[in-house]
């Protein structure tokens, strides 16, 4: 036989790890600071600008 579970304490650990989960996927997505989006806009900006600068004419 197995152990005896209590299927109220299993649905609530289930939905506490689903939640942690979802809270995991948003802190990737949402977490980043004013400062670090910025940054990443000035370096994505400087990129495009190298590229362009290097373009051969036709």
């Amino acid at each position: 036989m197995g152990d005896i579970v209590n299927l109220n304490r299993f649905r609530k650990d289930r939905a506490k790890a689903d939640a942690k989960a979802t809270a995991q996927a948003n802190r990737a997505a949402h977490g980043r600071t004013k400062a670090q989006k910025s940054q990443a806009e000035t370096e994505r900006a400087r990129a495009a600008r190298l590229l362009d600068g290097s373009k051969l004419e036709d």
